[in-house]
């Protein structure tokens, strides 16, 4: 990290007239909690929360070759992705290594916007300049053209409904649509890192401020609370969704993160790490890697990235990513471990929590779903 001063949202006065708990995140400057994050968590599993995620990377691609490119840059198919749909999908080294999960919008026939992790925004830009090479597409940093709001939580729908006369109700989860959120225009797109249903609105800056403030006001009545990094932490992690940097890293490919769906090898042509992932996706046929798992205590001691995961005496994985379950009540964490011990049920695993091995349940991902 570099020694300047972490960059601030369009909202970021408004976060410290809040009393949030400011925190530097990938070099922003973001509310960790603004009072009890437990609360906040609690209030997006049964109410809803509005997010501030202005920190994520947004990257413009256009023109006649951008499909092309995309798939050749991208392990998705993503020319097959209609206009106004999204599709969840990865950027991979030539060695097959993860650089990042993105999101990827289809605005129009030639023009995608594709969302990347804060963290990674400037090597995925990076890598698709340098593979948009010999294609006839533009790639664009729109990182400063965007806020990015979030109202998620089973709420949510009914907030949004009273401040728009887009189709809600015919917007399909990974698929967003311009339209108009009180007066603001804003990109609207049924995803999220929750577990919840919600929805992201992607907004000019200037227009950030008002959008919260009339998402507040039509939410008060219904449980809304603004909310912060923490929570968004243990509802992705209940929800079993990966963080890069703990369940995706460069050593890694998608098909040792379990991931290996979106991994296309049907689409034509080349693409970027297609031969290493071709390999990745044989071995973990034959010898499956380390897999990666759920965990739930049985005591009350926090499990926490990097601790080392045992059983007999043995160290068999390790901890991604732990946090104490609001809703299960219990400490949880997602670890990948030896494939012998990742079977939901297996007994005699612990986790090595400062030299004491406490014992952990292994269940499948994800520790909580939501009831449709």
């Amino acid at each position: 990290m570099s020694s300047t001063a972490p960059r601030r949202t369009a909202l970021d006065a408004l976060h410290r007239s809040l009393g949030a708990t400011m925190t530097d995140f990938a070099g922003w400057d973001m509310p960790l909690r603004y009072g009890s994050e437990r609360d906040e968590h609690v209030a997006v599993r049964t109410k809803a929360g509005l997010f501030d995620l202005s920190h994520m990377g947004e990257i413009t691609v256009t023109g006649p070759q951008a499909a092309a490119l995309l798939d050749f840059a991208l392990v998705g198919n993503i020319g097959g992705v209609k206009p106004g749909r999204a599709r969840y999908t990865m950027i991979c080294r030539e060695d097959g290594g993860i650089l990042d999960d993105l999101i990827v919008y289809r605005l129009a026939e030639h023009e995608y916007m594709v969302v990347a992790n804060a963290s990674n925004a400037q090597v995925v830009l990076d890598a698709l300049v340098e593979r948009s090479a010999g294609f006839d597409a533009e790639v664009r940093d729109d990182r400063d053209g965007y806020a990015l709001l979030a109202v998620q939580g089973p709420e949510s729908p009914g907030i949004l409904k009273s401040l728009t006369d887009a189709d809600l109700d015919g917007l399909k989860y990974y698929a967003g649509l311009p339209g108009t959120v009180a007066g603001v225009p804003a990109l609207i797109a049924r995803t999220g890192y929750t577990g919840e249903d919600g929805f992201e609105l992607f907004v000019k800056p200037e227009h950030a401020v008002e959008l919260w403030q009339a998402l507040t006001k039509a939410g008060e009545g219904v449980g809304l609370v603004p909310c912060g990094l923490s929570c968004r932490d243990t509802l992705r992690l209940e929800a079993g969704m990966p963080l890069y940097g703990h369940e995706l890293t460069t050593s890694l490919t998608p098909f040792d993160a379990g991931l290996g769906r979106v991994v296309k090898f049907e689409k034509e042509g080349d693409f970027v790490g297609r031969a290493a992932l071709s390999a990745a996706a044989e071995r973990a046929a034959s010898e499956p890697p380390r897999v990666l798992v759920g965990l739930v205590a049985r005591g009350r001691r926090v499990p926490r990235a990097g601790y080392a995961v045992v059983a007999g005496g043995e160290v068999i994985g390790e901890v991604t990513s732990g946090a104490p379950s609001p809703t299960l009540g219990k400490p949880i964490a997602m670890a990948y471990v030896d494939a012998a011990h990742a079977a939901p049920g297996t007994e005699g695993v612990a986790v090595d929590i400062r030299g004491s091995h406490e014992p952990y349940d292994v269940v499948a991902l994800p520790f909580y779903k939501r009831q449709k």
